[in-house]
């Protein structure tokens, strides 16, 4: 169903200025393969990719990052590594008191479809998304397999609405 006023057609409107993070003590620019699949997609999906940076498992800077990026009035913003279970992983953490609204079915839907490429462990990740102001913020994982389901199974798929629904 069409939202009153928007036409199937209407891709202008719901293209997104996108910033992807990538959390990691280990990964450099060269070695960032999940961060660079992400903006990859995002580009191929006619999103324009207007922030790139790679911060340390630090809560500060992720956080201090991803509010310059809302401020800027990003429209989306995925964040790759750092939602383990290990102690250092802390993007979650950093991201979740930035969100006016979270979005916990995606967390879900992704462990689900997970599930069917890495059997139990998809539970230990802790991804999100969710809202901030008109910003759409993913979290995901930084293995390219996990990027790769996550951007084009969900959020790609999703972007158009979200970004309608989030601009009203």
């Amino acid at each position: 169903m069409t939202d009153p006023g928007h036409s199937l057609d209407d891709a202008a409107a719901t293209r997104a200025g996108v910033g992807v993070l990538t959390v990691s003590d280990t990964r450099t620019a060269e070695t960032d393969r999940g961060g660079d699949l992400a903006a990859a997609l995002a580009a191929e999906a006619g999103h324009a990719v207007v922030r790139r940076a790679l911060v340390p498992d630090d809560e500060r800077r992720i956080a201090e990052t991803l509010r310059q990026w809302i401020g800027l009035g990003l429209d989306l913003v995925i964040t790759t590594g750092g939602t383990g279970i290990m102690r250092r992983d802390v993007t979650p953490e950093a991201v979740r008191p930035l969100l006016d609204r979270e979005l916990p079915g995606f967390s879900a839907a992704l462990a689900l479809l997970s599930l069917e490429d890495v059997g139990p462990r998809a539970l230990l990740g802790r991804a999100l998304m969710g809202a901030a102001g008109r910003t759409l913020v993913a979290v995901l994982p930084g293995s390219p397999p996990a990027v790769r389901l996550a951007m084009t199974r969900l959020i790609l798929p999703l972007v158009p609405h979200a970004l309608r629904e989030l601009r009203r």
